[in-house]
């Protein structure tokens, strides 16, 4: 058994390390955020300080007011929409075919699918863009959509395949017994089972749709088409010396919705990945 002592010294590296990471990834967030309520002078005030001596909401205003910020939003939300409900469509079956089926070069499959998600969308996207245009789809969010789905789809399989594997198959040969095929048993059973791990994985799949930007960056170029991700880079086309606070207030306003929807569903999120940290 370890000693009190060990057990001190390990959890006293466990919070430094989180610490550590929270200035990492949250002092940027916090420096934006400070950003976003300057005025263009205080943008160059000397010397440097995390709350601005007049606080202002006249970037908020000029980004809300801009003609095109709720057409930006939109198109984020139909893009995440498509693109992580394709995602979930695809890898479902996929998931469970490899958690109850096994056949040679399994593992192998596997490790191929896991690395297709490491590869930068970057390596594909300009053979990608010259054949969509080709076939005249640039400026679709539909064509975009199925690029999400793609990019999405194999992260997707490899987390839902550890939810399907923690139902006992008891369940699904109870169900084939019962008079039921091996896909209504997944359709009626394992699904309404694994609703839970549905909700977590569609809830990240929707975070990483609203963040993307290189892809419509891409293969979107119309103003009309284009996400908040995207949308907002063009405000420092538009606003000139202004930018840097302007950007500032449409990124804050661009992550709040993907935060919200994280607030809103973390119980699910994080009930499912305790419950898979408590199989594993």
């Amino acid at each position: 058994m370890k000693s009190r002592g060990s057990e001190r010294r390990a959890d006293a590296l466990t919070y430094i390390a989180m610490a550590v990471i929270l200035v990492i990834f949250g002092g940027p967030l916090l420096w934006v955020l400070s950003l976003s309520f300057r005025s263009p002078v205080d943008l160059f005030a000397s010397p440097l300080q995390l709350l601005p001596d007049q606080p202002t909401l006249a970037n908020y205003e000029t980004v809300i007011n801009s003609g095109r910020f709720g057409q930006y939003l939109g198109n984020s939300l139909k893009l995440a929409v498509l693109g992580s409900s394709g995602a979930m469509l695809a890898a479902a079956p996929a998931a469970y075919a490899a958690s109850r089926m096994r056949f040679r070069g399994q593992s192998a499959l596997l490790v191929v699918v896991l690395a297709v998600q490491m590869v930068s969308p970057l390596v594909i996207l300009i053979p990608l863009y010259r054949y969509l245009s080709g076939l005249g789809l640039l400026n679709s969010h539909g064509a975009t959509a199925l690029v999400y789905v793609a990019v999405l789809t194999p992260l997707a399989t490899w987390m839902l395949r550890d939810f399907f594997e923690a139902i006992p198959k008891e369940l699904d040969e109870a169900a084939m017994i019962d008079g039921c095929s091996r896909f209504q048993a997944f359709i009626h059973v394992i699904l309404p089972a694994s609703r839970t791990g549905l909700v977590a994985v569609f809830t990240l799949m929707m975070i990483m749709s609203w963040a993307e930007f290189v892809i419509p960056f891409v293969l979107l170029s119309e103003p009309s088409a284009l996400p908040i991700s995207v949308g907002i880079y063009t405000f420092q086309g538009f606003y000139q010396g202004s930018a840097t606070n302007i950007l500032a207030a449409g990124s804050i306003l661009a992550i709040l919705p993907a935060v919200l929807v994280f607030v809103v569903l973390q119980r699910y999120v994080v009930s499912a990945f305790l419950a898979g940290s408590v199989k594993g």
